[in-house]
């Protein structure tokens, strides 16, 4: 299980990365709504995000499984993909997945002021709203890394902040092999989960291949895929711990 630790993962702090100054812990974001990390209910609805897109070579492919199983996911976009694979993008939409916030260029927010993480989460709006004429609802930081500058600034601009489930990170952007995202995936899968993975992972198509095999599973489980709006908005309420 991935813990936070300072606003961060601890698999993070190992990695080198500088901590941000915030010491208060899940709990405190969460029964604040200020971060989500899963919706629990009774209902058997499951969130699939995918970060760092869109990158067609990977992007489209993952479209076409999502089109063959009638799943909807997320898309957590970055602005200067957007730019250059606007039509990916506006297929995501016309498909009726979710696209939201994740930056222009990636930058691991909780080491910037406030001026670069205004100017990062801006551009990637001003970016989606020139190709498919919509403000998106949902920003999720790189890495996970946030802070209390950070909320504030996603915040002020309309956002909810969206990370994902401890038990649900793939680490498929490490290439880890397809049945360890397979397998992560499946066992672990509870009710209002948001699952981690990523269309963008530099010369490797597992999560493309991992799809093949967690799609009919989660379907014939009895999951339905839908966006983490969706999630949000269709919570259990008795269950829901905001």
């Amino acid at each position: 299980m991935r813990r936070f630790v300072l606003g961060v993962t601890v698999s993070a702090l190992l990695c080198g990365f500088a901590a941000p100054e915030e010491t208060k812990d899940r709990a405190y974001y969460e029964s604040r709504g200020e971060i989500i990390w899963e919706v629990p209910g009774e209902n058997k609805r499951i969130a699939l995000t995918f970060d760092d897109g869109p990158y067609p070579e990977t992007t489209e492919p993952i479209l076409d499984l999502l089109k063959e199983y009638n799943a909807k996911a997320t898309f957590f976009v970055v602005g200067t993909r957007v730019e250059r694979f606007p039509e990916t993008v506006k297929r995501e939409v016309a498909e009726g997945h979710e696209v939201a916030n994740h930056t222009f260029n990636h930058y691991f927010l909780q080491q910037k002021n406030t001026e670069t993480v205004q100017d990062e989460i801006v551009r990637t709006e001003q970016a989606l709203e020139k190709v498919i004429g919509q403000k998106p609802l949902l920003f999720r930081p790189p890495g996970g890394f946030y802070n209390d500058r950070m909320l504030a600034v996603a915040k002020k601009y309309g956002y909810t902040t969206v990370l994902w489930s401890w038990h649900q990170d793939t680490n498929d952007w490490r290439a880890p092999g397809v049945q360890k995202i397979v397998n992560k995936v499946l066992n672990n899968a509870r009710n209002g989960d948001i699952i981690l993975l990523h269309d963008y992972v530099p010369r490797s198509v597992q999560t493309v291949e991992a799809l093949k095999l967690i799609l009919p599973e989660l379907q014939r489980r009895g999951y339905e895929m839908v966006t983490v709006s969706d999630l949000i908005h269709n919570r259990d309420h008795l269950l829901n711990p905001y």
